[in-house]
């Protein structure tokens, strides 16, 4: 899809794009095209940024779209950069700056790896930086400027942050809402939010309770899987908005086994008391 987008060009805006379109110039080469019609100065202008575009491309700066392109379109070149994404999320002890990660999820679409405050935390920087773009749900807020503090590094990856693209279509209501609304259900796990992943982490603290680290633990890797579910979903719900659904749709992926279980009792347990 990104070599169909001309909205990062400055001066094109939906409707210019629309129109180009419409006029046939629906790919960048087809600037090349002498039997479509196109002002001189237009197709002049166009190829310029085509050239610098394509050569972006080549040195694998997606960083150049992202800034380019409004939040609700970073969508468009998902495609170029999932081979080289990981879906990630951080469970915290609240939000404040005080506050410490508990645990750290990722997934690159195939492989999960998982992170622990007392265990394994330090090789989170290392396993980040294998990969050039993140995606998350509300990111670029929370998980992101927390982890750069937390850390103390400076995160300079391709972002794409669901919460804004899944907005341009109408879902919101946090991750958990979004994930309802577009069918996806959770299971065991169903009414767990943020504010119970903080009761988890404080009963394995206090109680020694390892089955609610493991709860805990299934809560944020199944964030990151139904990451790349609602990315995927979002974006062929976008491209049937354009002239290139038949042809640019994602296959739905399908989700791994999660190698660890919520425990009921431990759920049940905390929901009584709290």
């Amino acid at each position: 899809m990104l070599k169909n987008t001309f909205h990062h060009i400055p001066g094109i805006g939906i409707k210019s794009e629309q129109k180009l379109w419409n006029n046939g110039v629906m790919s960048w080469k087809d600037i090349e095209n002498p039997e479509i019609k196109i002002p001189a100065g237009q197709r002049s202008k166009l190829k310029t940024h085509i050239k610098d575009s394509m050569e972006q491309i080549e040195n694998g700066n997606f960083n150049y779209f992202e800034n380019l392109l409004p939040s609700g379109l970073h969508w468009r070149f998902f495609p170029e950069v999932r081979k080289n994404a990981v879906y990630l999320d951080i469970e915290t002890t609240g939000m404040e700056s005080y506050d410490k990660i508990t645990t750290i999820a990722l997934f690159n679409g195939k492989e999960i790896q998982y992170f622990v405050n007392g265990k394994n935390m330090e090789q989170f920087p290392e396993a980040l930086f294998q990969y050039s773009t993140i995606i998350t749900y509300n990111g670029k807020c929370f998980d992101i400027p927390f982890i750069e503090k937390y850390f103390r590094l400076s995160i300079p990856h391709v972002h794409i942050d669901l919460r804004y693209l899944l907005k341009s279509l109408g879902y919101d209501g946090g991750l958990k809402g979004c994930e309802k609304k577009m069918g996806i259900r959770r299971g065991e796990l169903d009414g767990v939010d943020g504010f119970f992943a903080v009761l988890l982490w404080s009963d394995y603290i206090r109680r020694k309770n390892i089955k609610a680290l493991e709860t805990l633990l299934a809560y944020n890797i199944e964030d990151v899987i139904n990451l790349e579910i609602l990315m995927v979903k979002a974006y062929n719900m976008k491209i049937m908005d354009t002239p290139f659904s038949a042809s640019h749709s994602i296959p739905l992926p399908k989700a791994p086994d999660i190698p660890f279980r919520a425990d009921p009792e431990t759920i049940k347990r905390l929901k009584r008391h709290w």
